[in-house]
């Protein structure tokens, strides 16, 4: 035997694995399979009430006084669409899903645009003090919203925002700067210096190059920053009863408004509560692989 021939390693020879390896597997496999049980079991929590509310939101009131969305499944010609078209000629929650859009998307679009100048400043910009405003925005996210309510309402009163849809925006765009500058400055931080710098040395001005390279990379944690914002926006009821115009109320609030002192309006919450939801879904949805990715790039790093 030469001595440059190598010795078959245990692995290339069919020798078994170590046990401290199978026990590696082992505890993986363990750990996909509880995941998959727990996605299929909080699946399962989620679509039945979302079934028996789209079941409902098709009842007459009378049958849902009777028994409820469960018999209709022995009884499908109880089903009926009146709910909706009663729904859709009520101006007061029709309107409400507009104003909730109104809220809804330019509070959005601000933390997405404001949060993603303040990522790429804090990330790749020198300037003075920005370690120390980097802390003082992470220490921002612990400060919960009811802290804000009273001495925010007193500034909004002083300065005639108060009971605005303008309010409202600036309201959810300040609580929701923090979490977006920390997300997208740990996301932009990510990307390579040697791009940046190719990019720099091609004549690419910082704004071009925020926009040009940075944007683009920065794509999915975007995406999935959008999501989360305007779901919590969508579907915020605090800060729209307490700042919101009360004769032009976001759908949660017009929705809490139907309940009665002695019974629900069930003919209207079923069916709004539904349309309240599909708008959350479809945007969800739409936006799937974006926010994926946002998710898995963040555990590929």
């Amino acid at each position: 035997m030469s001595g440059t021939e190598r010795t078959p390693s245990p692995a290339a020879a069919g020798a078994p694995r170590p046990a401290s390896a199978r026990s590696v597997s082992a505890t993986l496999a363990a750990g996909a399979l509880a995941l998959r049980v727990f996605l299929i079991l909080a699946g399962l929590f989620w679509l039945l009430p979302t079934i028996g509310l789209l079941i409902s939101s098709f009842l007459s009131p009378a049958g849902l006084n009777e028994g409820g969305w469960w018999e209709t499944l022995t009884a499908p010609s109880r089903l009926t669409s009146d709910n909706y078209e009663r729904l859709l000629a009520n101006e007061t929650i029709t309107g409400s899903l507009l104003n909730t859009v109104a809220i809804a998307v330019p509070a959005t679009l601000l933390v997405l645009t404001l949060g993603a100048f303040a990522g790429y400043a804090f990330a790749w910009l020198d300037f003075p003090g920005r370690d120390w405003l980097f802390l003082i925005v992470v220490g921002l996210l612990v400060v919960p919203v009811q802290v804000a309510l009273i001495p925010v309402s007193e500034l909004f009163g002083t300065i005639g925002l108060f009971e605005t849809t303008a309010g409202v925006v600036l309201f959810h765009t300040a609580f929701g700067l923090p979490f977006a500058v920390f997300l997208l400055r740990n996301f932009f931080a990510e990307i390579p210096r040697e791009l940046l710098e190719a990019a720099r040395l091609d004549g690419a001005g910082e704004l071009r190059l925020f926009t040009r390279v940075v944007l683009p990379l920065g794509g999915p944690a975007i995406a999935s920053l959008g999501i989360f914002q305007f779901l919590w926006v969508w579907n915020d009821m605090l800060v729209a009863l307490v700042f919101a115009d009360s004769a032009r109320p976001p759908i949660t609030v017009a929705l809490q408004q139907q309940v009665r002192q002695f019974g629900n309006n069930i003919d209207v919450l079923a069916p709004g509560a539904f349309l309240s939801m599909v708008v959350p879904l479809v945007v969800f949805f739409a936006f799937q692989r974006q926010f994926v990715s946002g998710v898995m790039a963040g555990a590929i790093k």
